[in-house]
């Protein structure tokens, strides 16, 4: 790991422009790890043009620094482009990523398309952030972060560790958090800008935990469609955020929640404790982590296929382990 780190770092050296590149829909770690890793580049060599742009967005992430929108092709014919948190090319968020002189991908889900001319993969991190900040101690004499910087990878970190409740999580975690906490960081805003609920989002957290339905086996589910998010007057994403209501139930291994896009699609977000769901979620266009995965149904009847994938999947893991809840 340590040849391949400074390798990129050489190739950071060798560029003046720079662009940092995440995945559609973009998440916490995604957004975070973008931002965080700008500014690692911004404060260490501020020579050097350095880029975020973003076709994607989440509002409930606009307390950190916002992005630009899409580059022209001619930035990317000049550039080294760095691709955070991205699995596979065709979730990359630039129409002109390819352009780009050389690619670099860092990531830390399961490899699945190797298509930087460098990739740097750590499947053992729970977040991409946790990446970015080892890559920023192993040169701690070259790099420097601000707080600005801290804000956003402490933002990624906890997001995708799940305030640090995961069972990725390891020690090494828990001492980047603690690294990024000695700068200025507020985390009392930060957890209060990502957890608290609009009151129209509360009812909906209400109407699903008293509408929920369960599988043979125990997988845990819920359809948000268009009618009940307008109904209740809330965004996709602030729909796609309720997920983890159906998490605490004794029995129910694996939960999931349908969300139905403005295209007609569903986007399905799937969850599980102790379960691995990942290759499921391949099957339905998506894919993920072990226990955390996303996959895309284009009609409704495919809930019903994955819904019988996933209670298989239960079943076979309850008789194999017994008691675990």
């Amino acid at each position: 790991m340590k040849e391949i780190k400074k390798q990129i770092l050489k190739k950071i050296k060798e560029y003046d422009s720079i662009i940092i590149l995440g995945h559609q829909r973009p998440d916490g770690d995604c957004i975070g790890s973008v931002l965080g890793l700008k500014d690692i580049l911004n404060t260490s060599f501020p020579k050097k043009k350095v880029y975020a742009p973003a076709n994607d967005s989440v509002s409930y992430l606009d307390f950190l620094e916002s992005r630009e929108k899409e580059l022209q092709p001619e930035i990317y014919q000049e550039s080294l482009v760095i691709v955070l948190d991205t699995a596979t090319k065709e979730r990359i968020d630039s129409k002109y990523y390819h352009l780009a002189k050389e690619t670099i991908k860092i990531d830390h889900h399961l490899p699945v398309d190797d298509y930087g001319d460098i990739n740097y993969v750590d499947v053992k991190a729970p977040a991409t952030a946790e990446i970015i900040v080892d890559f920023l101690l192993t040169f701690k004499k070259q790099l420097k972060l601000t707080s600005k910087g801290a804000k956003a990878l402490f933002t990624a970190l906890i997001t995708d560790t799940g305030r640090f409740r995961y069972s990725s999580v390891t020690s090494k975690t828990l001492e980047v958090g603690a690294y990024l906490l000695t700068y200025d960081v507020d985390f009392e805003k930060i957890y209060n800008n990502l957890y608290l609920k609009d009151l129209e989002v509360l009812k909906l957290e209400g109407y699903l935990n008293l509408n929920f339905k369960t599988t043979e086996n125990g997988v845990a589910y819920f359809y948000i469609d268009k009618k009940i998010r307008n109904q209740y007057n809330i965004s996709i994403e602030d729909a796609a955020s309720l997920v983890n209501c159906l998490d605490s139930i004794k029995g129910s291994l694996i939960w999931v929640l349908f969300v139905e896009q403005e295209d007609g699609t569903i986007r399905a977000r799937i969850r599980s404790r102790y379960v691995t769901i990942s290759d499921v979620a391949n099957n339905y266009r998506g894919g993920g982590h072990k226990q955390a995965s996303g996959a895309t149904l284009l009609e409704e009847k495919e809930i019903t296929l994955i819904l019988k994938e996933l209670d298989m999947r239960l079943k076979e893991f309850k008789k194999e382990n017994g008691g675990l809840m």
